[in-house]
């Protein structure tokens, strides 16, 4: 049986779906005519072995209670140890709903009411919300953007703002969203050490590790047995395979103590068994995915260098920031000398484009806007013309 899902030029028809990104456009206060590149997802069928999978566990017709079995496993630690060269074990994973509900278990289990959790904005704004909600305090050390269009972190900073805050949790995003770093090994060491040496809980979001375009994606927790200590890495087939609905994420936790505080706020949560079908969509992944991810990743690639060209040659004013991670590209707005409202009214009500504003990833997104180009080519190219017509008029 050979792969069927491998044209993504085609247009899927989303609407009236239940579709969070194509529904829901009035809800949100938008134009129910906007083009929606906004949400982490893709315009682009999953895998025909997962869609197969699903098609065969529901012909079962009944769906009780479910629980991974070993072959769930050893597809995990197969991808992981192939695609990143980490080597995972069946006793450091904690399946949850998601990667949110990951963060928001590990400043239960790890912080009290009060205390500051580190973040490195711009960044994933439930990042904030988590903490926010559950009367943690946002404490920010900003990524700073060079001159080789690239953000980078201030280590200074860093550390100056876990010794004055007290800080005992750190959200670390990697590979970077909206920003598109791929950390490096120097990059990574450099704030790893940091919090070995302040006891400092690293909680490493790694989402996106497939979704590496330039230098290679590096496990937080396999750079140094001083990590892994203090490592709580979250990880899910969601992104790579287009499946976040299915609502599974594998979080990998080898320090036995974090282990059992996290299971303990789980256990609090009243969180136990996932649902049969993200279990069942997981497993066919990571087991018989490789011909489609292969083939995704070509082809979003090319939308990146596409949008890069674009913008260069069509946007004045406008300039993509350096991309390495992410199918999530981040244009810098702020050389069009629009205020933040303004650019919004334009994207919005002349190009009737639903992006996510860069505001929303904290004061220092103010003037982006971040764009998702995991879509047909020809979806991409008639957003980029929006925003090109706009500019002009």
């Amino acid at each position: 049986m050979a792969e069927r899902n491998l044209d993504f030029d085609s247009i899927i028809d989303r609407r009236g779906t239940r579709s969070l990104k194509y529904d829901f456009a009035r809800q949100r206060g938008l134009p129910e005519d906007v083009l929606p590149l906004w949400v982490a997802d893709m315009d682009l069928k999953t895998s025909s072995y997962i869609e197969d999978a699903l098609v065969e566990r529901a012909k079962h017709g009944i769906f009780g209670y479910s629980e991974a079995q070993r072959p769930y496993f050893e597809s995990v630690k197969a991808w992981m140890k192939k695609h990143h060269d980490w080597e995972v074990q069946e006793r450091w994973l904690v399946k949850t709903p998601g990667v949110v509900s990951a963060l928001a278990m590990a400043v239960k289990a790890y912080t009290a009411p009060g205390d500051g959790v580190l973040i490195q904005s711009p960044v994933y704004y439930p990042f904030s919300e988590v903490i926010e909600d559950n009367g943690r305090k946002v404490v920010s050390s900003t990524l700073y953007l060079g001159e080789d269009d690239r953000y980078h972190m201030d280590f200074n900073d860093f550390e100056k703002k876990i010794v004055e805050e007290k800080i005992k949790l750190f959200f670390l995003c990697n590979p970077h969203n909206p920003v598109g770093r791929v950390w490096t090994r120097e990059e990574l060491t450099g704030l790893g050490d940091i919090c070995v040496e302040h006891h400092v809980i690293v909680v490493s979001d790694e989402i996106h590790q497939d979704l590496v375009f330039k230098g290679k994606h590096l496990v937080f927790a396999d750079l140094k047995k001083e990590y892994e200590d203090i490592s709580i890495v979250c990880t899910s087939p969601s992104k790579t395979f287009n499946i976040a609905s299915l609502m599974m994420s594998n979080i990998f936790i080898p320090d036995r103590d974090l282990k059992r505080k996290f299971c303990k706020g789980l256990d609090a949560a009243g969180m136990s068994q996932l649902g049969v079908m993200g279990l069942v969509a997981c497993e066919a992944a990571y087991s018989k995915g490789e011909e489609w991810y292969q083939a995704m990743h070509a082809y979003v690639a090319d939308n990146i260098a596409f949008t890069k060209r674009y913008v260069e040659a069509e946007l004045p004013g406008v300039r993509m920031i350096e991309h390495e991670g992410t199918y999530l590209v981040w244009l810098d707005f702020r050389g069009t000398g629009l205020s933040t409202d303004a650019l919004e009214r334009l994207i919005v009500h002349k190009a009737k484009l639903w992006l996510d504003s860069g505001k929303i990833f904290g004061e220092s997104g103010r003037g982006f806007q971040r764009i998702n180009v995991a879509c047909p080519r020809s979806v991409l190219s008639e957003a980029l013309e929006r925003i090109r017509k706009a500019l002009q008029e």
